[in-house]
C-alpha cells in the first residue's frame, strides 16, 4: 500500500523513542495486562524495564508468570507482584512458592475465561457468560444462570490500566503483525487496558504493511517502539532421539 505525502503527514503517530517512554505513567498498585503464552511473545524489553524502575505492588494479568529467572519470573523475584491473574503457574518455581506461603495473591482463571475477559474489555463488553468453572471454586460468590439447559456463571471484563503487548512488526500508527504463536493472548489484549503499549521486533512507516496482512489496527494501539535484543527463549526444548 502506499500513501501520498498528504496522508503521511496527516496520519496520527503512536511511536515513542524508547522503552522508558511507553511506560511513563506507570505507578506503584496499577493492575497491568501483559502477552504472551509461556515464554513466546512476551513484552521483554518492557519487563526489563519495570523491573529497572522497581515498580511495585502490581497486579499483573497474564496467561503464566514466565519461569523464574525470565520473563514475569524476573519482576516476582523482586517481589513486584503482589496479585497473578493467570490460568498455569507454569514451570515457575518461586510462583509456586510464594502462592503456597501466602504472599503472593493468586487468582487461577480457566485458560478460555481469561482470553474472553481480556476480549470482553477489549469490545467493551462488561460481563458475559460461560459454563467454564460452573460447579466448582471458579464459581464461588459469582452470579448463575441457566442458558439451553445448562448452568453458566458470569464473568466480568478486567479493568487493567496498562495493557502491554508484544508483536512482530508494526508501523507507527501503531498497525501490529503478529508472529506463530505470539498471536496468542497478545491480540485480545490490545485495547483491553486503559492504554495499550506495543513492543515491536520490527517498526516500520506507515504504509509499509500489506492491510490485508494486519492483524490488530492502530487504533488499539497509544504507544509503540521497537525493543531491542530479544532474547526468546525456549521454555522447554524437546528433540528426537537419533
Amino acid at each position: 500500500m502506499r500513501l501520498s505525502a498528504f496522508a503521511r503527514n496527516n496520519m496520527i503517530n503512536k511511536k515513542v523513542n524508547s522503552v522508558q517512554e511507553a511506560l511513563h505513567g506507570i505507578e506503584n498498585g496499577m493492575t497491568l495486562m501483559l502477552g504472551g503464552f509461556g515464554l513466546c511473545g512476551i513484552p521483554e524489553n518492557a519487563i526489563a524495564e519495570l523491573v529497572k524502575k522497581g515498580t511495585n505492588n502490581l497486579t499483573c494479568i497474564s496467561n503464566n508468570a514466565g519461569v523464574d529467572d525470565f520473563g514475569l519470573g524476573l519482576l516476582l523475584q523482586k517481589k513486584q507482584i503482589k496479585k497473578m491473574i493467570s490460568s498455569y503457574v507454569g514451570e515457575n518455581a518461586e510462583f509456586e512458592r510464594q502462592m503456597l506461603s501466602g504472599e503472593l495473591d493468586v487468582e487461577l482463571i480457566p485458560q478460555g475465561t481469561l482470553a474472553e475477559r481480556c476480549r470482553a474489555a477489549q469490545a467493551g463488553i462488561p460481563a458475559f457468560y460461560t459454563p467454564a468453572g460452573y460447579g466448582t471454586e471458579v464459581a464461588e460468590g459469582k452470579e448463575s444462570r441457566e442458558f439451553n439447559g445448562k448452568m453458566h456463571i458470569m464473568e466480568h471484563a478486567f479493568k487493567a490500566d496498562f495493557a502491554i503487548v508484544k508483536a512482530w512488526k508494526g508501523d507507527e500508527a501503531g498497525n501490529l503483525v503478529f508472529k506463530g504463536t505470539a498471536r496468542n493472548f497478545n491480540p485480545c489484549m490490545c485495547g483491553a487496558g486503559k492504554i495499550t503499549v506495543a513492543e515491536v521486533e520490527e517498526l516500520v512507516p506507515v504504509g509499509t504493511l500489506d492491510p490485508n496482512q494486519v492483524h490488530i489496527p492502530g487504533i488499539l494501539i497509544q504507544r509503540i517502539f521497537q525493543g531491542e535484543k530479544f532474547e526468546k527463549r525456549i521454555e522447554q526444548r524437546t528433540i528426537r532421539q537419533r
